[in-house]
């Protein structure tokens, strides 16, 4: 069943909200919220704050102590669309399953299934849920707005801000091949205390090689998953996708070996 997506918070840009279709009580959405606005330092800030406060979220409400981000870059899922969450809006939109111990479905189990196959989290069990997760999301709001450090990489001059902060990336093809345009993104950072290490400046610079990806031949969007980094550098799948394919290259990620801890 199909429920409307319910908003939990919203920050500046983005919003963290439920989706319609939630595979299961970890699945939350980060959200633009008008489409129109540019991805900037001040844009990808936002994002990364929405991102931790809603891992932090779960992490209390669920006791989830691993999160996956799942989102498609120019693409939309077509046919059963094997290894992708159902489209929730035309806006960009980042699909963030926290991961815990007593979990009743993985996100895994459902994405395996084709999308008309898939049993959404009751109404029910999501409400159980979504009142803590937003109390936790404001308090952190708030926590947020009493501490002035988060606020010095928006207040740089673009340029400026961009070049000091901006990350390291390493680009590599993947160990274990899903596709024929299978690339791995990763930051030269390890994750520290808990936290993936990201800048608002890697972000910007894995927008752009995103983007540098939709312009190889026979590539016209991408499937992109990040699994949790551990205690390694975090990673961002990028497959390359195409109305004329002839395998889903998200059904080959699924099966692969090193993902199956992380997503399934």
């Amino acid at each position: 069943m199909n429920l409307s997506r319910r908003l939990l918070f919203a920050s500046a840009f983005w919003e963290v909200a439920r989706p319609r279709t939630a595979l299961n009580a970890g699945h939350l959405l980060i959200r633009l919220t008008n489409p129109a606005v540019a991805f900037d330092l001040r844009s990808a800030a936002d994002w990364l704050w929405c991102h931790n406060a809603a891992r932090q979220a779960l992490a209390e409400v669920l006791g989830a102590s691993r999160c996956t981000v799942v989102f498609a870059h120019q693409w939309h899922p077509i046919g059963a669309a094997i290894g992708e969450p159902e489209v929730e809006s035309s806006t960009p939109t980042f699909h963030l399953f926290g991961r815990w111990a007593t979990e009743p479905v993985t996100p895994g189990e459902q994405l395996r299934l084709p999308a008309q196959r898939r049993v959404p989290a009751a109404a029910e069990e999501l409400q159980e849920y979504d009142g803590g997760l937003r109390t936790a999301l404001r308090r952190l709001a708030l926590e947020r707005q009493a501490d002035p450090s988060w606020q010095f990489e928006t207040m740089l001059p673009g340029d400026t801000a961009a070049n000091s902060h901006l990350g390291e990336l390493v680009v590599a093809p993947p160990r274990l091949k899903a596709g024929a345009h299978h690339t791995v993104l990763s930051t030269a950072l390890a994750p520290s205390s808990g936290e993936p290490g990201l800048r608002p400046g890697h972000l910007l610079a894995l927008a752009a090689s995103l983007q540098s990806m939709t312009e190889r031949p026979g590539v016209s969007g991408l499937s992109c998953v990040v699994p949790e980094p551990g205690d390694g550098p975090l990673e961002v799948h990028a497959m390359g996708r195409s109305a004329g394919e002839s395998v889903n290259p998200m059904q080959e990620f699924l099966a692969l070996p090193e993902v199956s801890q992380a997503l399934l």
